[in-house]
């Protein structure tokens, strides 16, 4: 990609990085991508988006080649120091999409930092409440996998390697306990659950499931695809996630104090 700034960001002992393309007085745009993933798999959705728009992709903490901490940090604690990584890239009123596990994360960041977000849009998201089990989703982990595109498989597997199996067995253990459907039940803004049709992760029922449980909320399909739809089909991608920037009204809560930080939430 051209025109794109790279930084590395440390708050409270998590490295981040991010890749953001800048553009004047337009929407934003936050993609967080899933566990065991980078911004790689965003490339392309990040280019349709940039067009028309400012659009910051963001590694975490042992993913895409970042240091991994001395600790495990929860979904919680992660959130919170992204939040702050958004502070320092001037981030405000964003829609922040999330793929995979990232809809975990900025679900719980949109709770703790509702100044930053205008909308959520879920990718995919996990993990269906009905089938939390990790072998349950190791399994359709592997079929999913098994129907991508060979160009795809091979930056998953590469992110995969660089990740390595004890910080995703670690992270993992978070992604099946969070409880995005309870979570999401008292979100501000507007929640988009998008998904390909074909996707054996985030199934239609587990979409609409989730949906119902936020306050206001819609579910999209794109057809003929599967839990990667956005590098399979990023200008559809694209599409759906302009119109919950349309839709939204911009936010006017007050931003948290970067020096006192964001006061927690319960998470059960």
């Amino acid at each position: 990609m051209t025109g794109v700034t790279t930084q590395h960001h440390s708050v409270n002992g998590l490295a981040f990085r991010s890749f953001s393309t800048r553009r004047s007085g337009a929407p934003a745009y936050v993609l967080v991508h899933g566990i065991g993933m980078s911004h790689r798999y965003y490339t392309r959705l990040h280019v349709a988006l940039a067009e028309d728009a400012e659009v910051h992709a963001v590694d975490l903490p042992g993913f895409g080649g970042v240091p991994k901490p001395g600790w495990v940090p929860g979904i919680r604690e992660t959130a919170d120091a992204l939040g702050h990584v958004l502070d320092e890239l001037g981030v405000r009123d964003a829609v922040l999409v999330g793929q995979s596990m990232g809809s975990q994360w900025v679900v719980e960041l949109a709770q703790q930092r509702p100044d930053l977000a205008r909308g959520i849009v879920a990718l995919g998201p996990v993990v269906d409440s009905a089938r939390r089990r990790a072998l349950t989703q190791a399994l359709l982990l592997a079929r999913d996998s098994a129907l991508e595109p060979p160009r795809l498989n091979g930056i998953v597997v590469s992110d995969y390697l660089r990740c390595g199996p004890v910080w995703y067995a670690r992270q993992a253990v978070h992604m099946l306990r969070y409880p995005i459907e309870d979570r999401v039940a008292t979100l501000a803004p507007p929640l988009l659950v998008l998904r390909g049709s074909n996707d054996p992760i985030a199934a239609q029922e587990w979409a609409v499931r989730l949906a119902a449980r936020a306050p206001d909320a819609e579910v999209a399909v794109i057809t003929g695809h599967r839990h990667l739809a956005h590098f399979t089909a990023p200008r559809e991608t694209a599409e759906r996630i302009r119109a919950v920037s349309s839709r939204a009204r911009p936010r006017s809560a007050p931003a948290a104090d970067p020096e006192r930080g964001t006061p927690h939430r319960d998470v059960r």
